[in-house]
């Protein structure tokens, strides 16, 4: 049997403003996980999505350090429509969240914006963009 890939795990400084950011954006994390060092949501699908404190990764790692530098992966969020791209931005900055890239209409088809969460994890939001 091959391995099944299942879990997308991150490391936070900050669960309580973690998962408001990511309530924010939809999903559906249990009323008072913000208090406990792991919590995992699953996603329509059966992918999960984790986070631990770092307390709780240096009890296993204890040479864990954050990373430095620009993210290497996002995690993506589909939008409705175009104009959602720019409300859930604009929603999320005033929010006091880092706003990285303004929406924008991408050469590729897309209206996209990127956001970071509390951590420093590259976050997109996009729609398509019509075609007429």
């Amino acid at each position: 049997m091959t391995p099944r890939f299942d879990l997308i795990g991150f490391a936070t400084t900050d669960m309580a403003r973690t998962l408001d950011f990511y309530r924010r954006l939809g999903l559906d994390i249990p009323a008072g996980a913000e208090t406990e060092p792991h919590v995992e949501v699953t996603l329509p699908g059966g992918l999960r999505l984790a986070w631990d404190d770092v307390t709780m990764v240096r009890s296993f790692d204890p040479d864990w350090a954050p990373p430095t530098g620009s993210p290497r992966a996002n995690l993506a969020f589909r939008c409705a429509e175009p104009a959602e791209v720019d409300r859930w931005y604009a929603e999320l900055t005033d929010a006091g969240y880092h706003g990285h890239l303004k929406p924008w209409d991408a050469f590729w088809g897309q209206r996209y914006a990127v956001l970071h969460d509390p951590d420093g994890n590259g976050v997109d939001l996009f729609a398509p963009l019509p075609t007429d």
